[in-house]
């Protein structure tokens, strides 16, 4: 039992209702347990995605064709892996669901101006599912999602579709 949060949110209700002396059967939002349960994962996504750029960037040892990592402003969580013009976006589309897409950045010339233009690619979905006994499990195509994989995969086909 790793995280304890939940015990601890389980005693305050407790307190709340003692105080107040009404008792309240619906203190603990399935809606807002995904909305946080969505926060936190999406956090360990970027946090696997810092880890494993700067091991990259660490062996490729050149500042040329480096990984970088920017959070996406106005956002809880999102980010995006960016290099040489080409962008991995991860976004939480609504509680329960983060998107993963990218884009690469290309240059039109119009009426003498440079305009740089975000074009998208393919998307991807990673959602939430209840399992038994109220656990939180993500999926991408009804297949369970192990962060470790979600990690590698996703690096390794940006670092190879991001060679220049």
């Amino acid at each position: 039992m790793n995280n304890i949060d939940w015990i601890k949110e389980l005693v305050i209700t407790e307190q709340q209702m003692e105080d107040t002396g009404t008792i309240n059967l619906s203190a603990v939002s399935l809606d807002a347990h995904l909305d946080e349960q969505t926060l936190e994962f999406m956090q360990d996504i970027k946090a696997g995605f810092v880890e494993a750029a700067a091991t990259f960037n660490q062996f490729k040892g050149s500042a040329v064709g480096t990984l970088k990592i920017y959070g996406i402003s106005n956002t809880k969580a999102d980010f995006m892996l960016f290099r040489n013009g080409y962008k991995l976006i991860f976004s939480i589309k609504r509680a329960g669901e983060i998107e993963v897409y990218s884009s690469i950045m290309s240059t039109h010339f119009l009426t003498g101006a440079q305009e740089q233009e975000a074009k998208p690619t393919e998307r991807d979905s990673i959602r939430a599912h209840w399992g038994a006994y109220g656990e939180l499990q993500w999926h991408n195509k009804n297949l369970p999602v192990k962060l470790d994989y979600l990690i590698r995969y996703y690096l390794s086909r940006f670092v190879r579709e991001s060679t220049k």
